[in-house]
């Protein structure tokens, strides 16, 4: 499912973005008001945004026919990498409210509500069939927004094959804690790859769903919540989508501090399904990462709450910056790609905020990568024969280098192991560049 449009997702994502731009620079162009729109996710894979034109029309014309007519993508079965690590992997989804924060995108809703699906070290050969990937209803509307409805049947996006299981029996022990954060629009489900290989290392993994912030994601009682903060950057005079989007960024922050409150605390609760995970975490080994907006919602929370130990972000621009202060010496680790971040790249959120990091820190960008390139998406679409031009490197490479990093980053900073992996290039990852500006 990949080689996607650059005109829907693209210029959504741009907004968390910010890219300096020369007038008439057709590399990088400043989104307009419409290009906010909530219907994203199909990766042109490519930091590069375009304003829509006929060109990009006639390339997603284009695009649905060569899928139609080539290898036959609609009944091939999608998976999954198998995770690396020691253990096997069970999961469980929690919906969480914080009943302290009414919802900043729609008020009458009530009470901040969340989604997360909780990955942890499990026992091999225990609990039931493989999890779902998604809903059909949220492949859908997923696809829909990107106008690939017809090129990917929902059923077969839905269906995924992943390798976490329902009802396995944890390991014993208390582990670290990471917390992860999507891009905007995106279902949580696109951070699945990262968050099976973590919890088969042992890290707990709560994978987040921000309400009225995805395309569609489902919530108890038969509600399925759509993406009412697209609509409202999309809404916005031109001038003030990035206010907008810095607002996504320290919203996203405080569910984060929310749902570390949430199961670190649930020992003092009498009930709720977060309470078994209070035995499984070490509170004081706690991680966030993100990718796009994500991943300076990592940052942001970081600066908001001590507690979090170590942060990573994944090609986001820092529409909220990291504060003059930084981060109290925590490190953080900037894993992008090279077109679009390196340190004389476009996108120019990066070297002020790479300044103000005062801890352990890496910039590292990946040649041939794209602004998709370390999510699922990448790794699905290769799988049914659909590249993406634009960011050439393989799907299966992709999802390589986005666990052998964002995993050597945690296993080093809350685990106390240390990786070699971080300390400069090596031959065993030449896609991947080091930066000290």
């Amino acid at each position: 499912m990949i080689r996607f449009r650059r005109s829907a997702i693209g210029l959504l994502l741009a907004l968390a973005l910010p890219l300096p731009l020369a007038a008439g620079d057709s590399a990088f162009a400043a989104p307009s008001p419409r290009a906010a729109h909530g219907s994203p996710v199909v990766p042109a894979a490519s930091l590069a945004v375009s304003a829509p034109s006929p060109t990009l029309a006639t390339e997603s014309r284009a695009l649905a026919a060569e899928t139609r007519g080539g290898p036959a993508a609609h009944s091939a079965p999608l998976e999954l990498p198998r995770p690396t690590g020691p253990y096997a992997v069970g999961r469980d989804t929690l919906h969480l409210t914080d009943a302290q924060r009414r919802d900043p995108w729609v008020p009458s809703a009530g009470a901040r509500e969340l989604m997360a699906t909780m990955y942890y070290p499990a026992r091999p050969g225990t609990g039931g069939a493989p999890t779902s990937y998604m809903t059909t209803e949220e492949a859908q509307l997923l696809l829909k927004g990107s106008e690939l409805a017809d090129v990917l049947p929902a059923e077969q996006l839905a269906g995924t094959r992943t390798h976490a299981r329902t009802g396995a029996r944890a390991v014993g022990g208390h582990h670290p804690l990471v917390v992860l954060s999507p891009g905007f629009a995106l279902h949580r489900a696109t951070l699945s790859l990262l968050s099976e290989e973590l919890a088969s290392r042992g890290y707990v993994v709560a994978l987040l769903d921000h309400a009225y912030e995805s395309l569609g994601t489902a919530f108890p009682g038969g509600r399925t919540l759509t993406c009412v903060a697209c609509d409202t950057v999309k809404d916005a005079p031109k001038d003030d989508q990035l206010a907008l989007m810095a607002k996504v960024a320290t919203g996203r922050a405080a569910d984060i501090s929310f749902v570390i409150d949430t199961l670190t605390a649930a020992p003092h609760r009498p009930h709720g399904p977060a309470r078994r995970y209070s035995s499984m975490i070490d509170p004081k080994r706690t991680g966030v990462a993100g990718h796009s907006i994500g991943g300076n919602s990592a940052a942001t929370a970081m600066a908001a709450d001590r507690r979090i130990r170590a942060g990573i972000n994944m090609d986001g621009g820092f529409s909220a910056p990291v504060p003059p202060s930084g981060l109290n010496g925590r490190p953080f680790l900037m894993l992008g790609n090279l077109s679009g971040h390196a340190p004389d790249g476009q996108e120019g959120s990066w070297l002020p905020n790479w300044r103000r990091l005062d801890g352990w820190k890496r910039w590292l960008t990946v040649r041939d990568a794209g602004h998709f390139t370390f999510i699922d998406l990448p790794v699905l679409g290769a799988q049914l024969g659909i590249p993406d031009p634009t960011a050439p490197i393989p799907g299966k490479r992709a999802g390589e280098i986005t666990r052998t990093y964002a995993g050597a980053f945690f296993d080093q900073q809350l685990r106390g192991i240390p990786q070699p992996v971080l300390d400069g290039p090596s031959a065993a990852n030449p896609e991947v560049v080091f930066h000290t500006p």
